[in-house]
């Protein structure tokens, strides 16, 4: 598989860096100097070289030729396999715990979503059993009201006889005192 992307950036900026400087190339990363294909480092890895550069001809007017990268030595296959499970097993517990985590969150959130959900059962019980109260009361005041709807009924009526007999009594002073004049 091709390198793309930001891989074949490193892989281009490696071949330069071993191209410029004839040292030997570790797996580790470190420089030592000049060893042989296939030699061992003191810390267990193998030691590649760069390949030998060609002479620049500069009769191309300044143009480089290309020159072939060779090709490290692979390094020992169970070592890499038990790095990659121990990083993988790594990898894993973290986004086990992750999940782990986040399931934890949700059940403390449903926790309290049910406890509210208990006190605002609570509070909607304790406003309908007040509710009833009042319909009750209301009905136990209900013939008193009726008494007093019939109380207003009658004011209003002797209030209204009431001007009547204001307006006829006006009506009659005023015949007495025509009378009276005479």
């Amino acid at each position: 598989m091709a390198a793309t992307g930001e891989e074949a950036a490193k892989m281009d900026c490696i071949l330069r860096v071993s191209l410029a400087h004839p040292t030997v190339l570790s797996l580790g990363g470190s420089s030592e100097p000049r060893g042989e294909p296939g030699e061992t480092a003191s810390e267990g890895q193998e030691v590649v070289t760069a390949a030998p550069k060609k002479p620049i001809n500069n009769s191309d007017g300044g143009v480089e030729t290309a020159e072939e990268a060779v090709e490290p030595a692979e390094p020992d296959i169970n070592e890499l396999c038990t790095d990659m499970f121990d990083k993988m097993a790594v990898f894993l517990q973290g986004e086990l715990t992750g999940t782990c985590e986040d399931y934890h969150l949700l059940e403390n959130m449903n926790k309290l979503t049910s406890l509210k959900y208990m006190e605002m059962k609570d509070i909607s019980i304790n406003i309908s059993r007040n509710l009833q109260d009042l319909n009750h009361k209301y009905a136990s005041l209900q013939p008193y009201l009726d008494q007093i709807n019939q109380i207003e009924e009658q004011v209003s009526s002797l209030e209204q006889a009431a001007y009547k007999l204001d307006t006829y009594s006006k009506k009659l002073e005023a015949k007495f005192k025509k009378l009276e004049k005479r």
